[in-house]
């Protein structure tokens, strides 16, 4: 049974902030400019600055003096001025570059000449030639049924990755959804031609939009706002992309209670910004995000329990791992995650552990693994890194205020 989610969209501090809340927690905080929206995902005629042969890299303008990390192993140049007859990057070509990760901290934002069009059933990609599935995707009679359809559709210069969503629609539906990529596609790549460097060739939709193409097929059980220019922006999109969850639309006003209050939002940065988490149990976690990775500590604290101490240790550390999970997606902490759990004696303790860990994390919409245990029974996970972490969104607005 797939859980039912809360879109909740509001502003604060002039930013707008979107919270999931699934069976009454949030899960899930970001935190976007009101007028300035994120850069990733878009699209620019970037300028080679500097190329630095020893760590693989460009450095790319792509507009008012904003440098991205272009890792030259990515393999997909797209000139959008004449480049070199050797096929070589050089300082001052005019390149098409997608962001593909938010800046973090003191690193540049990370871009790619892979460009990827996301839609709701399926991801056109202009790096990765190949058609493949969403790995979520385990239907194995539906996949052979729908790859020669994609194949007759598909070209030479594009791939085709078929996403989670996809069986719930008809192959027409789906069908559509490649053809408008493709127009999407061929127009952004003829505009690179005409237009001047560091110009933005495609600006992807705001991420609560994003966040309601991305969810879920029937996982959405609401999506509440209480401003009026975010209720018609999300009305438009319903009524051209997702005409079935348009009725699950709400403007909320009501000036008694307001939204913040009534899906006790700021309770929820406040959580998201600590840096303890209580279990029910009484043990605890410590989080402590750093530049290079995350740590998460887990401790008995106050729980007084009357099993013995190894039903203890199982008890507190099954928990912790399913509250880890929800923490990870609540703070949008990515990158290297490390976690000390409560010493185990059995190598079966300790594998029935890692199995209820990753059955928590396979909930995340963001590509999470568990890596191994390590000889110090540290354990290794990693988050596909995208977006800013949440301290940090908080930590930009909070800087922009006091400046």
């Amino acid at each position: 049974m797939k859980q039912l989610n809360k879109l909740i969209i509001t502003k604060w501090n002039g930013m707008v902030l979107t919270m999931v809340q699934s069976e009454g927690s949030a899960v899930s905080l970001n935190l976007e400019p009101g007028e300035e929206r994120s850069i990733l995902g878009n699209i620019y005629i970037g300028k080679v600055k500097n190329i630095v042969k020893n760590i693989g890299a460009a450095f790319v303008e792509i507009g008012d003096g904003c440098m991205g990390y272009l890792n030259l192993a990515d393999g997909f140049i797209h000139h959008a001025s004449a480049g070199g007859a050797d096929g070589k990057l050089r300082v001052g070509d005019e390149i098409v570059v997608q962001v593909e990760r938010d800046a973090v901290k003191t690193k540049a934002p990370v871009l790619t000449g892979n460009l990827n069009f996301t839609g709701r059933y399926i991801v056109l990609t202009a790096g990765k030639r190949q058609l493949g599935f969403s790995s979520k995707l385990s239907d194995m009679e539906w996949k052979k049924q729908i790859k020669p359809i994609l194949e007759a559709e598909k070209e030479e210069d594009f791939g085709i990755i078929v996403r989670t969503n996809a069986p719930e629609a008809s192959f027409d539906a789906i069908l559509e959804e490649l053809r408008s990529l493709k127009a999407l596609y061929r127009k952004v790549m003829g505009d690179a031609v005409h237009r001047t460097c560091l110009s933005l060739l495609y600006q992807t939709p705001p991420a609560y939009l994003a966040d309601i193409r991305d969810s879920l097929h029937g996982s959405l059980e609401s999506v509440v706002t209480d401003e009026p220019d975010i209720y018609e922006a999300i009305k438009v999109y319903l009524e051209t992309f997702q005409p079935e969850d348009l009725k699950k639309l709400t403007f909320y006003d009501d000036a008694l209670l307001p939204l913040f209050k009534l899906f006790k939002v700021e309770k929820a940065m406040d959580e998201a910004l600590g840096k303890r988490v209580w279990l029910k149990s009484g043990g605890y976690l410590v989080i402590e995000p750093t530049e290079a990775l995350c740590v998460i500590d887990v401790n008995t604290g106050k729980y007084s329990g009357k099993k013995n101490l190894h039903d203890t240790i199982m008890k507190i550390n099954t928990e912790a791992a399913v509250q880890i999970a929800r923490q990870l997606r609540l703070r949008n902490l990515s990158g290297i995650i490390i976690i000390d759990f409560i010493d185990m004696e059995t190598e079966e303790d300790r594998q029935e552990l890692l199995t209820v860990l990753s059955r928590a994390l396979s909930k995340d919409p963001v590509k999470t693994s568990v890596v191994e245990i390590t000889k110090l029974n540290l354990v290794e996970v990693t988050r596909k890194k995208i977006r800013r972490p949440f301290h940090e969104q908080a930590a930009l607005i909070k800087g922009k205020a006091e400046s």
